[in-house]
């Protein structure tokens, strides 16, 4: 289930929306994440899910791995599903005990399973279709004019991107160590959940211990490579806006400007 966590992978083709300056994904990608909690009717949510089809249609990642990436918070989606059912005041529909199903509940849960769907589907695509150096690039660009205040805009790009690249890396040994632990008699899955969490220790441990191993090996990587970031750091890709940029933004408003009518109307 581990291997199923597309966040922070990427996967190299080409298409149009990989060739999209990373500035324009990540504008876009934060105002659809606004767009999300924009929606309160299931008619706004078949515009969102149509236009975000066509996005991952263009950017030529298979459905289905986009779909993966949801395997491993279906857990939280269904619990965040039932609590929306439970605790939501309105109609009664039905009545068992103490449990009340209700009918504004139906529909908040339906809203909350489904925005999260979508907002785990659409982030991801960030990291699928931009590479992490192209990234690291993109974000410091957008923190630059916050430079003057004395923000870091290298260093935080490069930390957060850094971050993002390392899940899939940390997801792949924790892998290899639950297969390890499990070789030597270890139960991940048995028992209720204070002893399935009781079993984590053993798997925490080393997992740490890899990760700031991981993370001493990039340093001492980038001090070899006299690497020194912020200012005099020439790229050997330049940004640069271009028409298909240009493109991708009316198509976006377009459809931004679309919920916002839906919603209002």
């Amino acid at each position: 289930m581990l291997k199923n966590l597309t966040i922070g992978q990427h996967y190299p083709v080409e298409s149009p929306i990989h060739s999209l300056d990373p500035r324009v994904k990540i504008i876009i990608t934060i105002f659809f994440i606004v767009s999300l909690f924009l929606v309160d009717n299931f008619t706004t949510y078949l515009v969102v899910i149509v236009f975000l089809a066509a996005v991952i249609k263009m950017s030529k990642v298979p459905f289905k791995f986009v779909i993966r990436g949801l395997r491993p918070i279906l857990m939280i989606i269904l619990i965040t599903f039932i609590i929306n059912i439970l605790m939501t005041p309105g109609k009664i529909l039905l009545k068992v005990g103490f449990i009340k199903i209700t009918e504004e509940g139906l529909r908040q849960a339906g809203f909350m399973a489904i925005r999260l769907t979508l907002l785990i589907m659409g982030t991801s695509l960030l990291t699928l279709t931009t590479s992490p150096i192209i990234l690291t690039d993109g974000i410091e660009s957008l923190l630059s004019p916050f430079k003057r205040f004395g923000l870091p805009a290298h260093e935080l790009a490069m930390m957060m991107t850094i971050a993002l690249r390392f899940i899939p890396t940390l997801l792949d040994e924790t892998e290899k160590i639950m297969k390890a632990q499990k070789s030597r008699g270890a139960d991940f899955e048995s028992g209720n959940l204070v002893s399935r969490a009781k079993n984590l220790v053993p798997l925490l441990v080393p997992l740490f211990v890899s990760a700031f191993r991981r993370a001493d090996e990039l340093a001492m990587a980038m001090e070899a490579r006299c690497y020194r970031g912020g200012e005099n750091r020439t790229r050997m890709r330049q940004l640069k806006i271009s028409k298909g940029d240009y493109v991708a933004s009316v198509i976006f408003t377009i459809y931004f400007a679309a919920v916002i009518i839906i919603k209002i109307w």
